[in-house]
């Protein structure tokens, strides 16, 4: 039986209760926490940095996942693990050095992982996904939360799920954008093994029972 993850975005959350909202969304079941970095120039936002980070570390038991929407993430990539990431994927459109990111990442301590844009073809992790222990399709175009869920994202998790088996690769599958209850069970269907959720989980007033409706969701089709 395939193990899905469910890891909340805190980019959603409300950040004068942090603590809280992360507290009520692990009860919830959630195995992960999804980290949104933001710079303002590779995406048009700017989020949290690597004192959240480290905040966040002491505040949970659950790993950190960051996503490093910045550019030249090659130069951050390992203090986001010093600083408490137990994963960091960064973005195939933002560096041109993804295998020795990639390893730097690793040989620091954490899962390493390529994150890939809607309109970017999976043709350009055609060298990088040996080296990745996981792959993040974007099913919304990064920066801002609450955006609907591309549909074609489900083809390329398809393809990239076809991708991974013919190579015998372990490199696991996560999505982030736009998923809740009503559309969760398509995506795990499709191959993701990781889903990313911020306003299903942080906007629904109730992040331990939206993890919980987004698990029994989920469960489906597993």
């Amino acid at each position: 039986m395939k193990t899905v993850e469910i890891a909340p975005s805190i980019l959603s959350a409300d950040f004068a209760r942090l603590g809280e909202e992360v507290a009520a969304a692990e009860r919830g079941g959630a195995t992960l926490l999804h980290c949104d970095v933001m710079d303002g120039h590779f995406v048009p936002n700017l989020t949290i940095g690597l004192p959240v980070i480290k905040s966040l570390r002491r505040a949970t038991r659950l790993p950190l996942d960051a996503h490093l929407m910045i550019s030249e993430p090659g130069l951050y990539a390992d203090k986001f693990v010093e600083a408490g990431a137990a994963m960091v994927s960064v973005h195939v459109e933002a560096d041109p050095h993804l295998h020795r990111t990639l390893a730097c990442i690793k040989g620091a301590g954490a899962a390493a992982g390529v994150a890939i844009n809607p309109a970017t073809p999976l043709g350009a992790l055609e060298e990088a996904l040996a080296y990745a222990d996981y792959i993040l399709i974007m099913s919304v175009n990064p920066g801002f939360g609450g955006q609907k869920f591309i549909k074609t994202s489900l083809d390329k998790v398809r393809r990239l799920r076809r991708m991974i088996d013919e190579r015998g690769l372990q490199t696991r599958i996560e999505i982030d954008g736009g998923i809740g209850a009503e559309n969760i069970a398509e995506v795990v269907a499709a191959g993701a093994e990781i889903v990313v959720a911020g306003t299903a989980v942080f906007g629904a007033g109730d992040p331990a029972n939206a993890v919980r409706e987004l698990r029994d969701a989920a469960a489906q089709w597993v």
